[in-house]
């Protein structure tokens, strides 16, 4: 049964959704308790801030490589079955995870695990994306991803602050543990959910199934490429703070390792105001992800020249709640305006498009950061974010005149009898 909530709360009533947003809190606490964990073992085994780069790009590597066929599948098969057999497949490398660093076996070991981590991540994505969008109705759906972005903060907040302190008092393999159990508490919550209160979405028909079909589907879809090419350059050189924040913290404001946790923070409560924001907003449209961008950019590209970390977090707690404004709308239209039985390679180009931009962006900023100095590359990003917002803007409106123009009778020749 649905209740009835105010506005910004109106996913919450769904019955469904309430269960998965809970288990999603639960899920990505572990989930970040983890990456702690590993990300400080792998540090700690090999005192090399390139091991710990390999250990990332093993874990994103799978989107790049096999992210379409993933999504193939999702559309091809229930997704809810999908689901399950991912998250016990996690289930079971968070607890291989613990074995290994409890027993202190090489850090190849732990290499392959975070790979096969990566791979199953890969394909449980796209099934994920297409089963939570099962658990409320249509008119909800963006409302439901402005609240899965809340959650995705408050999870990341608490899981690192849980993972340090039981760092502290216990040891890495714990993390895993705990970890494991979160992914109990997901596969319980789906297996308990109203089946009769899910809103059920196409599969793919079998002619049309298979990445192939799905890649041309995604050609033939002017919006859907114009939402790739502006999502690619905003998340290269507007999403990437991790490495501007911690250029500017160590140069131009000298507050050093404190002052980059200091930013680190306010942007992660940015991204909490950002999703109670976008939580409000009936329909997230392409004008609303269009303005969101621009002033971002706009933000971005006059941050680094204030004076101050004051003022320059000032800046930062802003364009952390405009990214989630920006991310939660491409989202929403990405899979409110693709055919259902699509929807699962749609989502799966997204992760790549999302995996490669990151790939790209870190390493530019940081060479432009290094090259010409932070403030510049602050105001380069967020020039190039605006241009291509603005050349996005100018596309969508030359598509909308074209669908809007009368298509032109052709003419019938007279015939003898006429």
């Amino acid at each position: 049964m649905r209740r009835q909530l105010p506005p910004v709360f109106r996913a919450l009533g769904n019955h469904n959704y309430r269960l998965w947003a809970s288990a999603d809190l639960v899920s990505v606490t572990g989930t970040w308790m983890q990456v702690l964990g590993l990300n400080w073992v792998v540090l700690a085994m090999t005192g090399s801030a390139t091991s710990l780069g390999i250990s990332v790009l093993l874990s994103t590597l799978p989107a790049l490589l096999i992210g379409p066929w993933a999504g193939a599948l999702a559309d091809r098969f229930p997704p809810r079955r999908i689901v399950l057999i991912a998250e016990s497949t996690h289930l079971v490398l968070a607890l291989l995870l613990a074995l290994v660093v409890w027993k202190g076996l090489p850090v190849g070991a732990i290499y392959a695990l975070t790979a096969l981590s990566g791979l199953v991540g890969t394909f449980g994505g796209p099934a994920l994306g297409r089963f939570a969008s099962q658990v409320v109705p249509r008119n909800d759906l963006g409302n439901a991803l402005a609240w899965n972005s809340i959650v995705n903060s408050i999870g990341r907040v608490l899981g690192m602050s849980l993972a340090g302190v039981l760092v502290a008092v216990a040891s890495e393999p714990l993390l895993f543990l705990v970890n494991a159990a979160t992914f109990v508490a997901v596969i319980v919550t789906v297996l308990v959910m109203r089946a009769g209160e899910f809103y059920p979405i196409a599969v793919s028909d079998p002619e049309l199934a298979g990445v192939r079909a799905g890649l041309t589907y995604v050609r033939g879809q002017r919006a859907l490429l114009l939402l790739f090419a502006l999502g690619f350059v905003l998340s290269s050189l507007g999403r990437n703070y991790q490495v501007t924040m911690a250029a500017m913290a160590e140069g131009p404001l000298g507050a050093g390792a404190a002052g980059y946790g200091v930013l680190s923070s306010v942007f992660a409560v940015g991204t909490v105001v950002g999703g109670v924001v976008t939580a409000r907003f009936r329909e997230l449209t392409i004008p609303l992800l269009l303005g969101a961008a621009a002033f971002t950019s706009v933000l971005q590209a006059i941050s680094g020249f204030l004076p101050n970390l004051v003022g320059f977090a000032a800046m930062i707690l802003p364009i952390a709640a405009g990214a989630v404004l920006i991310d939660t709308a491409k989202s929403t239209r990405l899979q409110l305006d693709s055919d259902e039985g699509m929807r699962g390679r749609v989502l799966a180009v997204q992760g790549t498009v999302a995996a490669a931009a990151g790939a790209v962006g870190a390493p530019l900023l940081g060479w432009l950061a290094e090259r010409f100095g932070p403030p510049q590359a602050l105001l380069v990003a967020g020039l190039t974010t605006l241009v291509a917002t603005a050349a996005a803007a100018a596309a969508f409106r030359s598509g909308r005149q074209q669908a809007a123009e009368p298509v032109a009778a052709t003419p019938v020749p007279a015939t003898a009898g006429s």
